[in-house]
């Protein structure tokens, strides 16, 4: 859609509609603000310029996992007696993609939309840009434009997109980015995948596993965020599955020929695909929101307070991967309860918790207690801070860590089980700053690990958290006995 000036869209605007909360981005952060400030008994409009359900239904978090769910389950009954030989041919790979296909709802938005309009906020279907302080204009499809007014807030919960790097030749390659990496509807020969995070190993993963023979090329380690063992496991087991991983290598440019991607190492050395994916990077969606009617920046992150209130601004807020504090699905929502919570509060007069770091309107995990799971073969989870921030963060801290392998639990779930898990302990105050495990059904131990880091409950408490047996969790009493020595 060509983009309205501010100008051509006042001019155009017949009426006026007022809230008491307008939403820009109707992903689940969004729709999490609406339903915040709607339970508190805000009016709520919310505007969206694609799907209701935004990137994690449709190209991210949902279409991903259903991808990757045949995959690991195969594998974990690859690992068990009497199992084995029954999984031993490939996946059906069309059964997988009708599989993913649902669970994107096909690429349609119908029963998100009605939640909406179940709660009662109104959704208003176009491109929402800010005209001034607490005033948003809507551009709709057919290119009528109509104005809303806010009475206390405006929420961009726009959220972020994949980058493609400035490469020579890499536009014009028609590369694969996140979206067409959930939604693609075949499955390609030869794969490339450019980048190590969360992205690019979960979808060299997916695709290995459903037939390609994956190309994996990182700058620099795989998975650099997390404590290192993890990468490498990780790494190891695309070996293991056929891919190809080399890493601390760049592409210097990307060629398209005939249907055939062929890309250029910094050593010198050309690898052909079918397919070329870019998985390096994300970036604010605030370029066309009309941020320099308010003496923003287009196209920049959006700095907020605790209360995920834009610094400078006591109407602005910008809730989700806008504000990079935390470009996870899960901590969006989160922020959103924060800033829904806070806007109700600052509308009807209330003061705020600001002193009290784990209050109600304080995004405080944001920065201590950060959850995520990746979803490879073996997986990796994790909450808060790895050895290496809590040491540039200035903390005196220990690292324990224990082989997953020499628990209980671990040689049941899996023959020859291979795991790892960290648990990173702050020396001055005696509780846990953060916990990482990698090894097959570790995704499931991560909730404990956030409740035992959010709530800074002390090591001598942890003691008394008694984990079953025989079960993984009971690295946890491992990981207690190794620190006590």
């Amino acid at each position: 859609m060509t983009p309205t000036s501010n100008a051509t869209a006042a001019s155009s605007t017949t009426d006026t509609r007022t809230y008491d909360v307008v939403v820009l981005g109707a992903g689940p952060v969004g729709e999490n603000v609406a339903d915040r400030v709607r339970a508190a008994g805000l009016s709520a409009a919310i505007v969206e310029s694609e799907l209701v359900g935004g990137e994690c239904s449709y190209w991210a978090c949902m279409p991903s996992k259903a991808l990757l769910r045949p995959v690991v389950a195969r594998a974990d009954a690859r690992r068990v007696p009497g199992l084995r030989h029954l999984v031993e041919g490939p996946l059906d790979a069309a059964a997988v993609l009708a599989h993913r296909d649902d669970y994107a709802s096909h690429w349609k938005d119908d029963g998100q939309a009605g939640w909406l309009d179940s709660i009662g906020v109104d959704l208003f279907r176009g491109v929402g840009r800010l005209a001034g302080a607490r005033r948003v204009t809507v551009t709709a499809p057919d290119g009528t434009v109509r104005e809303l007014a806010a009475r206390h807030a405006v929420a961009v919960c726009t959220g972020s997109r994949a980058v493609v790097p400035d490469l020579p030749g890499a536009a014009d390659a028609k590369p694969w980015t996140s979206r067409e990496a959930t939604s693609a509807d075949h499955v390609p020969e030869r794969l490339i995948v450019v980048g190590g995070g969360v992205v690019g190993v979960e979808m060299a993963t997916a695709w290995q596993a459903l037939g390609s023979h994956v190309t994996l090329l990182v700058r620099g380690a795989v998975l650099p965020k997390m404590e290192p063992f993890a990468g490498e496991l990780v790494a190891d087991a695309l070996r293991e599955a056929g891919a190809e991983v080399r890493t601390d290598t760049s592409v210097t440019a990307v060629h398209r020929q005939n249907g055939t991607v062929t890309v250029e190492l910094d050593g010198g050395d050309r690898i052909g695909a079918d397919e070329i994916l870019f998985a390096t990077g994300r970036a604010p969606r605030t370029d066309d929101l009309g941020l320099d009617t308010v003496g923003l920046e287009p196209g920049a992150w959006l700095s907020v307070d605790e209360s995920c209130r834009v610094a400078g601004s006591d109407w602005l807020y910008a809730v989700g991967d806008v504000n990079r504090r935390a470009l996870l699905t899960h901590q969006g929502k989160y922020q959103a309860r924060i800033a829904g919570a806070a806007i109700a509060a600052r509308a009807q007069g209330v003061p705020l918790l600001e002193s009290d770091r784990w209050g109600a309107h304080s995004a405080t995990a944001d920065h201590d207690a950060v959850p995520q799971v990746v979803f490879t073969d073996p997986e990796v989870a994790s909450a808060g801070l790895t050895l290496a921030a809590a040491e540039a963060a200035g903390r005196r801290v220990r690292a324990v860590d224990y082989d997953l392998a020499n628990v209980a639990g671990s040689g049941l779930y899996a023959d020859g089980y291979r795991g790892r898990a960290r648990m990173v302990v702050d020396l001055d105050r005696e509780v846990v700053l953060g916990v990482t495990f990698a090894g097959p059904g570790v995704g499931e131990l991560l909730h404990s690990a956030t409740v035992a880091v959010a709530g800074e409950v002390p090591i001598d408490r942890l003691w008394h958290a008694v984990p079953a047996y025989p079960t993984i969790s009971e690295v946890w009493l491992r990981l207690l006995e190794t620190y006590r020595g």
